[in-house]
């Protein structure tokens, strides 16, 4: 590899599966120095962590990134090991199927909490190491529903459309600071979050995709590569598509 992100240090939440996992392991083999946030999954992160560690050097920071503490507590555990940040990656994020109707305040608020509140949090907590960066960087990962909607899972595209928000308003305050902020919001990724699908239905949600083919973590690791390192600098408050054509904004 090309060495993109050379010793640079990297803080990505909800990392131990998913899209989290491909951009982590897509960041080691570039150089960078990897910290590894997950919630409950320890067999799943150390397995992320071997990886990162064949290519450059990695952490793992077991949080919940909607509890201030624990945001305040793996951030300090990070720092202490790598010396700052240049590099946060909103990441983690929950989705619950339901409708108004099924959604309950209980269900809203947690949501919330992980999918906006946290990346609002660790923003906030991580600024003043990024203000030390040579070229800090937040990229918040949203999804193609902030802007197509969805007839279930209120509560998750409610969430999804504050965080790119909370992109644009952070692209604009800390951009003089020499920070830059932007979102990536992924169509339909070949995850666990669609695990339950069966074949006939990954193949028809394939096929309603103009590239007939579902995304990879990797396809969306790329994307966030070029947002983290300098062939991105110059870009700023912008949200980056990645869905094959199924959301065109």
């Amino acid at each position: 590899m090309s060495g993109k992100l050379e010793d640079k240090r990297v803080v990505i939440t909800g990392a131990s599966r998913g899209i989290g996992r491909g951009i982590a392991e897509r960041f080691a083999e570039e150089g960078a120095y990897v910290g590894i946030n997950y919630h409950s999954k320890d067999e799943e992160a150390e397995d992320v962590l071997k990886n990162v560690n064949e290519y450059s050097e990695g952490v793992l920071l077991k949080g919940d990134v909607s509890r201030e503490k624990e945001c305040r507590e793996f951030i300090s555990n990070f720092t202490e090991k790598f010396d700052g940040v240049d590099i946060l990656i909103n990441n983690a994020g929950i989705y619950q199927r339901k409708s108004i109707e099924e959604t309950s305040i209980e269900d809203f608020d947690r949501t919330m909490g992980v999918n906006v509140r946290g990346p609002f949090m660790l923003s906030k907590i991580s600024l003043p190491y990024l203000k030390e960066a040579e070229a800090g960087r937040i990229i918040n990962m949203s999804s193609q529903l902030a802007f197509k909607g969805s007839d279930h899972g209120t509560s998750y595209v409610v969430s999804k459309a504050a965080l790119l928000g909370l992109t644009r308003a952070l692209a604009l305050e800390l951009g003089p600071e020499g920070i830059t902020v932007n979102g990536i919001a992924p169509g339909t990724i070949d995850t666990d979050i669609i695990s339950g699908y069966s074949e006939e239905k990954r193949k028809r949600r394939a096929q309603n995709i103009p590239v007939k083919r579902l995304g990879e973590p990797e396809d969306i690791a790329e994307a966030a590569l070029f947002l983290a390192s300098d062939m991105g600098e110059y870009v700023n408050g912008e949200v980056i598509g990645v869905n094959g054509g199924s959301a065109i904004h």
